[in-house]
């Protein structure tokens, strides 16, 4: 076997047993009672009884039969979890002990794992500026593992982000309301700070069970003052020379990134998305847990 194919499946290995460690013995109760029962089934038709909810009133049998008939709805016992990754450049940066997308791996395999211990569907959309690639959601270990060797190695063919691309990727593949998460730094907005994606968030948010992990690194919040620096962006490959000891220069950079951070928080309350963010430094297990938690 050849060396490069004997260190992924290493990889592989070793982020199966430290996520699978995690999901059988902190996440599996908390994502059940997180994400199950959210989804309700049609079951059958029976007569009216004395205290059901008339909305649930079958007009059609009803009117046919000459007596008051209601649904019957059952919880869905399955259901299809979707994990959106963001494989942008933007995710190779990190200046603590992992970058953005080391991190955005290892918690999507956790939620993966624990998708599957509940006999739930797994798929995963991978993109940057466009999808990169689609799995569609099914079961099994060998196609839970797909997903994870496609997390460790994939390299995307464009290095730009378009978080709408995917979400709308999304409503157009499924059909059927799922689960997703969407795994990303967030780092789609214009000049100002406004994200590009509302549109699309919106309209995902309404057919889906919609939740967000954002990761960042510490050092993205504010510029060190170093003097001047070659700034180059990782996904344009544009590069300029900035004045890191200029207050203006760091005033500017911080106002920015807290405008864009403000402005996602607004849309993810405008659209009831439950969200969460995870820097690089941090707990992840605690994230996730506050996020389970909070449903």
């Amino acid at each position: 076997m050849p060396a490069d194919a004997t260190a992924l499946l290493k990889k592989v290995r070793k982020i199966e047993i430290r996520t699978k460690a995690l999901s059988h013995q902190i996440f599996a109760g908390e994502y059940h009672s997180a994400f199950k029962g959210r989804g309700m089934a049609f079951s059958e038709v029976r007569e009216y009884q004395y205290g059901d909810d008339v909305r649930n009133m079958d007009w059609n049998v009803t009117a046919r039969l000459h007596s008051p008939y209601v649904k019957v709805f059952e919880e869905e016992r399955e259901m299809t979890v979707v994990l959106l990754v963001d494989v942008s450049r933007s995710g190779l940066f990190g200046t603590r002990t992992r970058t953005k997308r080391e991190l955005l791996a290892e918690i999507a395999a956790v939620l993966s794992f624990s998708a599957t211990l509940n006999n739930d569907k797994v798929g995963a959309l991978f993109f940057s500026d466009r999808v990169e690639k689609f799995i569609p959601p099914g079961k099994g270990r060998s196609h839970l593992l797909h997903i994870i060797r496609e997390m460790l190695e994939l390299e995307p063919a464009s290095d730009g982000t378009d978080i709408g691309a995917a979400l709308r990727f999304l409503t157009g593949a499924i059909k059927k309301k799922c689960t997703a998460f969407l795994l990303s730094d967030m780092l789609d907005a214009d000049a100002t700070g406004k994200p590009r994606y509302e549109d699309a968030l919106k309209v995902a948010a309404g057919r889906h069970d919609l939740s967000v992990i954002k990761v960042t690194d510490p050092s993205e919040k504010g510029l060190p003052s170093v003097g001047f620096v070659n700034v180059k962006d990782s996904e344009t490959g544009r590069s300029m020379w900035v004045n890191t000891s200029s207050s203006r220069t760091r005033k500017a950079y911080a106002q920015w990134f807290s405008t864009l951070a403000s402005a996602e928080k607004q849309l993810f309350n405008r659209y009831k998305v439950d969200n969460v963010e995870i820097a690089t430094d941090s707990d992840y297990v605690k994230g996730l847990m506050a996020l389970f938690t909070r449903r």
